[in-house]
């Protein structure tokens, strides 16, 4: 398996790059909007995209509820989160090398139903120690799908429509997301967290259904070999890439925001000055609506402010609704918990497609190397959001968050920089060939 390309290095997040994925290989049969199979493949990662999300965050909304029935605090009961999301970063790179042996369609369809069993398990957890090793466990077996799901589309999707097909399937991460909190909020007012959790267990039952029926077959896929040291050299390739390390920070350093932020609000909400019910405060969640709105919309942003400028947007976007919701009334505070919402999931599907799009072979391992520093992100962003909590209140997990935006543009002005100083060097060799 050879190392990603070098071309690779000579694209940047550039307002002047090109707006839609570059594939190395056109075909007439790729999927896109109008032909046949493409709205069947956008529907099944949708639903796998919704079970992800639900099942990998069942406990975020639940968090106040799981720390009364267990005596925990915060920051104890927030690894039920962290356990999930730091699993599936570590074992989302080996799960890729598997998918490129037996192929996405079949490591998607393993994964998720491995995650649905042991989500019907989670419920019953006797203790906070089991519940937190069974959440590891189901991160671990969630790993097979973004990455899979990511290579899948890059593979099947013509490379105009591959930015929006990226987004519907982030789409459906922030439905999942949200109907997963909703869902559990108002069942664990009414009938505690056990029974939310089964609920949630039930809703990727169906989810999984309806991808296993409605996934198109892979018509692009070759196989690959499990060779160790073939595996070490793509991932070399890609780490050496220093466009595709900056676009790991980028979308590690966005989910640090989310996680923390969406770790800690229950506790917020339920305390003062709010006091909400656990029905109210995962209902708060609808407002992931808004992140499904800005992800499927990330591909028109491109092509209007180029990756750059879609960039900047989304991370002032996140900034500004971090500082809003330092206020103490409940209509502030929701109005900023939308922008951190839109602003992340625009920030997460400009960069995420940018990996596919930068990454010529390998590309499951491109993308697994994402979703481990994008999940590492997420894991980080839990614990240290509790933690910043216990220590300085909601204004401490603010100021995470707003450390790891200053993250993300440091690192877009960087890339810009290094932009400008190409087309420098590459302006004087274009006159003297001429």
């Amino acid at each position: 398996m050879p190392p990603a390309s070098t071309k690779a290095s000579t694209l940047t997040l550039d307002a002047s790059a090109p707006s839609s994925p570059v594939a190395p290989v056109s075909s007439p049969d790729r999927l896109e909007p109008g032909r046949p199979g493409y709205r069947r493949m956008s529907f099944a990662l949708f639903a796998a995209g919704v079970a992800t999300f639900a099942l990998l965050y069942s406990t975020q909304a639940l968090l106040p509820a799981v720390s009364a029935g267990f005596d925990a605090t915060a920051g104890q009961t927030s690894w039920t989160v962290s356990a999930a999301t730091g699993a599936l970063a570590l074992c989302v790179l080996p799960m890729s090398a598997l998918s490129e042996r037996f192929g996405r369609r079949q490591m998607m369809t393993a994964s998720l139903t491995v995650a649905v069993l042991v989500g019907l398990l989670v419920p019953f957890a006797p203790s906070l120690g089991w519940l937190i090793a069974l959440r590891a466990v189901q991160g671990a077996a969630l790993a097979g799908l973004p990455a899979s799901a990511m290579a899948y589309l890059a593979e099947e999707v013509r490379p105009k429509a591959l930015v929006a097909a990226i987004g519907l399937f982030v789409a459906g991460n922030s439905i999942g997301g949200m109907s997963g909190r909703i869902l559990t909020g108002w069942i664990a007012q009414l009938w505690g967290w056990r029974a939310a959790l089964g609920a949630v267990g039930l809703l990727a039952v169906a989810c999984a259904v309806v991808f296993h029926f409605m996934i198109p077959r892979a018509r692009h896929f070759t196989p690959g070999s499990l060779n160790p040291k073939a595996l070490a050299k793509t991932v070399g390739g890609h780490l050496a890439d220093p466009l595709l390390r900056r676009l790991y920070a980028i979308g590690a350093l966005f989910m640090t925001v989310f996680g923390a932020v969406y770790t800690v609000i229950g506790y917020r909400l339920v305390g003062e000055p709010f006091h909400l019910p656990q029905g109210v405060i995962g209902s708060i969640f609808l407002v992931y609506l808004v992140g499904t709105v800005s992800s499927a919309a990330a591909g028109r942003l491109v092509a209007r402010l180029g990756r750059r400028g879609a960039l900047y947007l989304a991370v002032s976007t996140t900034a500004t609704g971090l500082l809003l919701s330092l206020a103490d009334q409940l209509i502030a505070v929701l109005l900023g918990l939308v922008l951190i919402t839109a602003g992340f999931f625009a920030g997460h599907a400009v960069a995420s497609s940018s990996v596919s799009r930068t990454a010529t072979t390998g590309r499951a391992q491109a993308s697994a190397l994402y979703q481990s520093a994008y999940y590492l992100g997420s894991s980080a962003g839990g614990t240290l959001g509790a933690i910043a909590f216990h220590a300085g209140g909601w204004a401490g997990t603010v100021t995470l968050g707003l450390f790891a935006v200053l993250g993300v543009v440091s690192i877009t002005l960087y890339g810009s920089r290094v932009a400008r100083a190409k087309r420098r060097r590459l302006v004087p060799m274009a006159s003297v060939q001429n």
